[in-house]
């Protein structure tokens, strides 16, 4: 992406202060297995597991179901067509949430102890769907943050940077000031991009870490 002059400014502003935490959901917060969701299409359908995952992809329409581009069934329709399966809606939906599991180990603890010392949010590439399904499910959880920003309601994904630079000028905090969690190393690359302190995360230890070297914790 071309450099904006917005972009500039944030990244020559940057310092090693940290005012604000950012973190990404499935995979940080939260637990995610797609192998949930492909076993239970595939119970529906009759068609095995491993075929259903060598027919999956995160391709154009799945990006597009992220940024709020298309809805649910839209992207269940598209799913038809690839997958070579006829589900209904409500099939594909019940797979579909099957990937989300429980908090990560040692998070929420983690989370209570942080929001007193410096402002938490969450940006999550996720969709209509799961959303509506772990806003319920993680209630107490997402109660520690001030805001979660979700790629569908922004019309923007990780990593792109203008996603990145819209949750900065939300918050109103300079990217450089922000320390960003996140399991995918191409989103973690992003955050860079636009001069976020970017920290690639397995486990609450990893997040712990690498805030006690930031001495938050």
């Amino acid at each position: 992406m071309r450099e904006t002059n917005t972009t500039k400014h944030f990244v020559q502003r940057q310092s090693d202060t940290v005012q604000a935490l950012l973190f990404d959901l499935g995979g940080v917060l939260i637990d995610i297995d797609f192998n949930r969701t492909f076993d239970a299409w595939s119970v529906a359908s009759g068609i095995a597991a491993a075929d259903i995952k060598s027919r999956y992809s995160f391709d154009s329409h799945y990006e597009a179901h992220e940024r709020g581009e298309i809805t649910t069934s839209e992207y269940f329709e598209s799913l038809r067509a690839t997958l070579c399966m006829n589900l209904s809606d409500a099939q594909f939906l019940a797979g579909w949430n099957a990937l989300l599991l429980d908090e990560i180990p040692g998070v929420r603890p983690l989370l209570a102890h942080l929001q007193t010392r410096v402002p938490l949010y969450v940006f999550s590439n996720s969709n209509v769907a799961h959303q509506a399904c772990w806003t319920r499910k993680l209630a107490a959880m997402l109660s520690h943050f001030r805001k979660v920003f979700v790629s569908s309601d922004l019309g923007l994904r990780k990593p792109d940077a203008q996603a990145f630079m819209a949750i900065s000028s939300a918050i109103g905090i300079a990217p450089g000031n922000i320390m960003f969690f996140d399991d995918t190393r191409v989103n973690i690359a992003g955050a860079q991009h636009v001069g976020m302190q970017a920290v690639l995360t397995r486990s609450a230890a990893d997040i712990e870490s690498a805030l006690a070297n930031s001495g938050i914790v």
